[in-house]
């Protein structure tokens, strides 16, 4: 695991500490959103075939929260773990799927070997990236996947506007352009596999955004 540099280290101690003392009420909000979001599920099931399509392997779901995402995958039958900034996050994923394995750890710093995933999964959790540092978060998830592995982002789209910070209720997000998103993605080593936008639904403010991509 590489040394961050301290600016970094302070926006994800602020990110981590934000969601720390959210953490009891965010999660018994997120737990059904599955249930009622049929697109963002098909999304998903695209993901999974797309890792066994590529001879399967391990899989991270990477800002993992308290584990519904990664509870979800293990019921499509990927081999799976979480990782997430948050401790609080990751004590609550631990007692809610005690059969999972969830860690405490910094997507762009992931102690992991290089190829060893054949899959990541961020979902709504590089929006919480300074933008100048995503193509660091990027290269990162490249390093650590398997030539052929697959990356799915979910994100909050721009709605043809340009990138854009905003209140998230947590700490700041930001909403990207798909197309700026996924040249990112490009230039860090990944090949389009193909994008879902889906309008907000009920209690939703903006539209979301989910690209599906696979390391070259």
């Amino acid at each position: 695991m590489t040394e961050l540099p301290s600016a970094r280290r302070s926006h994800l101690s602020m990110t981590a500490d934000a969601y720390d003392a959210v953490a009891v009420l965010y999660a018994g909000l997120a737990r059904d959103d599955l249930e009622r979001l049929p697109l963002d599920r098909a999304v998903l099931g695209a993901f999974a075939e797309s890792v066994r399509g590529a001879g399967g392997g391990r899989v991270a779901e990477l800002g993992c929260g308290p584990g519904p995402v990664t509870a979800h995958l293990r019921g499509l039958g990927l081999d799976v773990f979480g990782v997430d900034l948050s401790p609080v996050m990751i004590g609550l994923a631990r007692e809610a799927y005690p059969d999972l394995r969830f860690d405490v750890g910094s997507m762009d710093a992931l102690d992991l070997a290089d190829g060893e995933l054949g899959g990541i999964v961020s979902w709504y959790s590089v929006i919480h990236a300074p933008p100048r540092e995503l193509p660091s978060y990027l290269a990162e998830f490249r390093r650590v996947l398997a030539p052929g592995g697959s990356l799915l982002l979910a994100f909050f789209e721009a709605e043809g506007g340009p990138l854009t910070a905003f209140d998230h209720r947590v700490t700041t997000a930001y909403r990207w352009p798909v197309d700026d998103l996924a040249g990112l993605a490009r230039e860090a080593g990944f090949a389009e596999v193909g994008r879902m936008l889906r309008e907000p639904g009920e209690g939703e403010r903006f539209r979301r955004g989910h690209l599906l991509m696979r390391a070259r």
